[in-house]
Formats: C-alpha cells, structure tokens, sequence
C-alpha cells in the first residue's frame, strides 16, 4: 500500500511504498478514503512534539470503509464494508478524569492514517455518521473530541450561556463553535481576519473581533450584553491574561493547546476574586468520543472542510495548514 511517511524531523513527507497491515486478533483493517490533517503532523516535522520516533506515518484522522476483521472481533463490531472513522485517541484508561501514562495520539509513534490502510482494536472503529462524507468524516475525529471535551465534560458549557471561542479557523474553534451552538450556548470569536469571523457566524456564531484590535475585551463584552461564561482556548502565551477580564464571575476558561507558549501574566487577584476556574483538556475519552458522534448525529453537524489535496501532494497540504489561512481543515483523499 501507499503510506505519506516522515522519516525525519525537518525533512518533507514522502509517499512510500509499505506491507498493507494484517489486522490482529480483535482488529479491524480498514480501507482509508480520507485522512485530515493536524497542527500536531507539523510539529512533528518541526521536531516540536515528545517523543519522536521517526520513520513514520504520520496521520491521526481517517474516514473509510472495513476491508476485513481479525479474529475475535466483538460481534457488534462495524461491519465489512460498512462506512468508518478512526477514534485517534488509543489507551486512555480507566480514570475519566485523566488519561493513563500510556495514552497516545494515533499517528507517531503508531502508524497513523495517511494511507491506504490502517489496522486498529476494533473498539477505536465507529461507525461514520451517515450524512457525512469521507472527507467530512475525516475532518471530525480529533478536532471533534478534544473540542466536546473541552467544552462539555470539562467547561461545562449550558444552553443559553455565552461562550467566547479565541482563534476561529482552524478545525478545533471551529468544532467548539458548532458543538455549542448546537447545544443552545451563544457563542462569539475571535480572529485575526474580519473574514473568518464573518465566516463563524454563518456557522453559528453571533459575532466576533479581531483579537489584535483596540481594546477587543470591552468592546466584545459589550456587543455579547456581558461578560463569558464560558472561554476555550488554545493559545496560551501573552494573549491568555486578557481572557481573565473576559470571564464573567465564576466563569471557567478551557484551554487545549499553546501554539503562543507559555502563559506569563495571571494576576491572582483576578482568579479568586472573580472565582474563575481555568481547565487543561486533552483529547477525550471513548465515551466522549460516543457522545460528540451522537450530538454530530442528531444535530446534522458537518465539519467544515477548508481544501481537500490528494495523498502525493500531502507535503503541500502540509505547508497550506502551517501557513494559517485556513478555514476548517485540511484533508488529503486517498485512492480513486
């Protein structure tokens, strides 16, 4: 089979030629259609991620139809032929609070889903929600995962509560915005481009601002008729101190990733004052992952796909993912 393969850090991302995967007992082998992309694929190339063990194929995301199953597979297993997608979170464990040390993202250092094929437990196997396309499938599991657990079993995110969703455009805001507003929250952004704001509300959102502008706080706060009970985030850095002041009374700021480093500037006063709770979420567990595919079910949910490259071209799609200027994400489809 075709695999997009890394063999070192700095390096571009190559197709290679690769066995096809035999799936083991209690695996199903499963025949990739589509595969999305992630921050975490670039920072992996960058060489800026734990535990790099290099060559691999990278990939966390992947949408397909069974190929075949290994022996002892669960009978209510997805059936040969039936259409799939990949839970990219493997081992979390038995504590729902937090995962086992040996928990791991799918695709480094296991084989992940830029290829034809992939062979996982058939616990990680789920069924594709059946208004979904590949492509659209693809684009669903991890952005979907982390942002239903950051916003629901973690923020715990209310209909009728104002949530704040910083950094709208890539997949993870993106799916924090269209979970929300499909559980009744009103939920706002921010962005650096008037364009993607305007493109969050035609998914849901009522409104936004640019983060680099003039006093954005006062300015959002008064346009949301308040302050937020709810803020997710993945930035960190100098722009997280501003989202204290953004935070109703007893609000709860959830934050996933870190792309602006460390954060730097958090007055206490304002924490125990304002009795805020601030969260780290990573991923999710596999009963997160039910209930996210069960909301994406009922609601119609459909994840926005920003450009979809064919596999050879996945160092391109690569290179278009760093540059930022997505919205949604970005997708390679595998075969015919």
């Amino acid at each position: 089979m075709q695999a997009l393969q890394l063999d070192a850090v700095h390096q571009p991302v190559a197709v290679r030629d690769v066995p096809t995967p035999t799936p083991a007992a209690g695996e199903i082998l499963v025949r990739l259609h589509a595969a999305a992309l992630n921050h975490r694929d670039v920072f992996i190339q960058d060489g800026k991620y734990a535990g790099i063990k290099l060559p691999c194929t990278l990939g966390s995301d992947g949408a397909g139809e069974v190929a075949s199953h290994g022996a002892g597979v669960p009978a209510d297993a997805p059936a040969v032929g039936s259409r799939v997608l990949v839970n990219p979170g493997l081992r979390w464990g038995d504590n729902p609070r937090v995962q086992a040390s040996d928990f791991v993202v799918l695709g480094m250092p296991d084989p992940g889903t830029f290829a034809e094929y992939i062979s996982l437990p058939a616990r990680y196997i789920r069924p594709l929600p059946a208004h979904l396309s590949f492509e659209q499938g693809a684009a669903l599991p991890l952005a979907g995962l982390t942002a239903y657990r950051a916003a629901f079993t973690r923020a715990q995110v209310q209909p009728g509560e104002r949530v704040l969703v910083t950094g709208v455009g890539g997949g993870v805001a993106l799916m924090a915005v269209q979970l929300c507003v499909a559980r009744g929250a009103d939920v706002w952004v921010t962005s650096s481009s008037d364009e993607k704001i305007a493109r969050a509300q035609e998914a849901g959102a009522k409104g936004g601002i640019r983060y680099n502008a003039e006093n954005w706080v006062k300015t959002l706060v008064k346009q949301a008729g308040g302050a937020f009970d709810v803020i997710i985030d993945s930035a960190g850095g100098a722009a997280f101190g501003p989202l204290l002041d953004a935070a109703a009374p007893g609000g709860r700021i959830v934050f996933f990733g870190g792309t602006l480093g460390n954060i730097t500037d958090i007055p206490p006063g304002k924490v125990f004052w304002k009795q805020l709770s601030i969260l780290g979420s990573t991923m999710g567990t596999e009963q997160d992952f039910e209930d996210m595919l069960q909301l994406v079910t009922e609601k119609g949910i459909v994840p926005i796909v920003d450009k979809v490259f064919p596999l050879a071209e996945g160092e391109a799609a690569l290179r278009h993912l760093e540059a930022g200027a997505q919205f949604g994400k970005v997708v390679l489809k595998i075969g015919a």
